[in-house]
């Protein structure tokens, strides 16, 4: 028989490519060990190198902001103490012009409000809210309809003669001057 038949030509075997690593098989495993260990312990220090970093850079925007919050601080105080003093002064103002020009016989009347005026000889009350260019006055009982600036003369008695005057009026309230005389005799 002849050695040349199909048969008899077998190629021998190769191993595998992962059977011939065999043999190194603990020391790649010891290396793969190793590499994860040192990755982890690399990642571990830059974690804590950057998270060094950003405390740094939150402590520098503490800083900046605690400065600013200072800052602002100071600027209510000084704004504070500049709205005290010029509300003082307004008050004195406010006196000094009512020294001046004082309002005799000058009257501020509410919504459905009544005052005696003139010397006791009249009552005067405010009915309901102001309209737009008038409002109405309950005068010793009798209703008027009055428009800012004019004047009423009233005679409650035969020998006092009175004059109101509505000096001007908003929503909440009437300016009325008041001043009651003697009648001259006829």
């Amino acid at each position: 028989m002849n050695d040349s038949t199909p048969s008899s030509r077998r190629p021998v075997p190769r191993p595998a490519r992962w059977q011939r690593l065999a043999g190194y098989r603990p020391t790649i495993i010891v290396s793969c060990i190793l590499m994860i260990i040192g990755i982890l312990i690399g990642g571990r220090f830059y974690g804590k190198y950057l998270s060094s970093l950003d405390v740094a850079e939150r402590e520098a925007q503490i800083e900046q902001l605690r400065a600013e919050s200072q800052k602002q601080k100071r600027d209510i105080d000084s704004k504070s103490t500049q709205l005290t003093a010029l509300q003082d002064k307004l008050t004195k103002t406010q006196a000094a012009l009512d020294a001046i020009m004082p309002s005799a016989n000058t009257y501020n009347i509410n919504p459905n409000q009544t005052l005696i005026l003139g010397d006791g000889h009249l009552m005067v009350g405010l009915v309901g809210p102001p309209a737009n260019d008038s409002v109405v006055l309950n005068i010793n009982g009798k209703t008027q309809s009055v428009s800012a600036g004019q004047t009423l003369s009233i005679s409650p008695d035969p020998a006092t003669k009175c004059q109101i005057n509505l000096q001007s009026f908003d929503v909440f309230r009437a300016v009325v001057a008041a001043a009651c005389t003697a009648a001259k005799a006829q």
